[in-house]
C-alpha cells in the first residue's frame, strides 16, 4: 500500500522486451536503498524490483499492465514518480493507493495561478469510476484532491513543491497519465450497484 506521497523522481535508462513483458531499468536516487522483491510505485504502478545494479534496477510490467497504464510510452529518458510501500509506523500523509492503476486519462489544459498550476484531465466513463469534488485521486501516483468534477472530468491545483519534485512539470496538453480512483468510493459504487440489481 502506498500514499501517493513521491519520494524522488526516476529516469528510464534501458527498456527490454521479453516475449509480452517488458523490463525498465530505472536510475534513481533511491535506487541504491531499494531491495530484490521490494513493491515501488512507478507513477502509480505497483512494480517489483527485480534487479539492482549501481544507482539503478530494474522492474517488469506484463501486458496487462501495459495496456492498462502509461508504462507502454515510457521511452529512454523517460522520468516517473517513484514511492516506497508505506511503512506500518509512519505518518499517513496522503490517501489510500494500491498502486493499482483503474485505467488512463488525457491532460486537457494546465494553467499556471498565482504560482500554482492547475491541471485538467478527461477520461473515459465506459471503464465506470467516479470522482467526486473534493475527493482524492492519485494521478500518477501522486495524491490529489479533486475539483470541478464532472462526469468524465476534473481538475487538481499543484502546489510549487509538488510541481518542482515530481513529474507534474512535465507535463503537456495531451499527455497520458494513470489515474487511480478513491478506493472507499470504488467500494461505495460496486455496493450501490449490487443493491440495485
Amino acid at each position: 500500500m502506498f500514499t501517493g506521497i513521491i519520494e524522488t523522481v526516476a529516469e528510464v535508462v534501458a527498456i527490454q522486451d521479453e516475449g509480452t513483458n517488458r523490463q525498465f531499468k530505472f536510475t534513481s536516487a533511491l535506487s541504491h536503498e531499494l531491495k530484490v522483491d521490494q513493491s515501488v510505485s512507478h507513477d502509480g504502478v505497483c512494480l517489483t524490483v527485480v534487479k539492482l545494479e549501481e544507482n539503478a534496477h530494474w522492474v517488469v510490467a506484463v501486458q496487462e499492465t501495459l495496456q492498462k497504464s502509461n508504462l507502454g510510452n515510457l521511452k529512454i529518458g523517460s522520468k516517473v514518480n517513484l514511492e516506497r510501500c508505506m511503512l506500518n509506523n509512519g505518518r499517513f500523509d496522503g490517501h489510500i493507493v494500491q498502486g493499482h492503476v483503474d485505467q488512463t486519462g488525457v491532460v486537457t489544459s494546465i494553467r499556471e495561478v498565482g504560482g500554482s498550476w492547475l491541471f485538467d484531465f478527461k477520461y473515459d466513463v465506459a471503464a465506470g469510476n467516479v470522482t467526486v469534488e473534493k475527493g482524492s485521486i492519485a494521478v500518477n501516483g501522486v495524491s490529489l484532491t479533486c475539483f470541478n468534477s464532472t462526469a468524465n472530468t476534473f481538475t487538481i491545483a499543484i502546489i510549487p513543491y509538488t510541481y518542482e519534485h515530481t513529474g507534474f512539470n512535465q507535463f503537456k496538453v495531451g499527455d497520458v497519465v494513470n489515474l487511480e480512483f478513491d478506493i472507499i468510493g470504488k467500494y461505495v459504487k460496486r455496493l450501490l450497484g449490487v443493491a440495485h440489481r
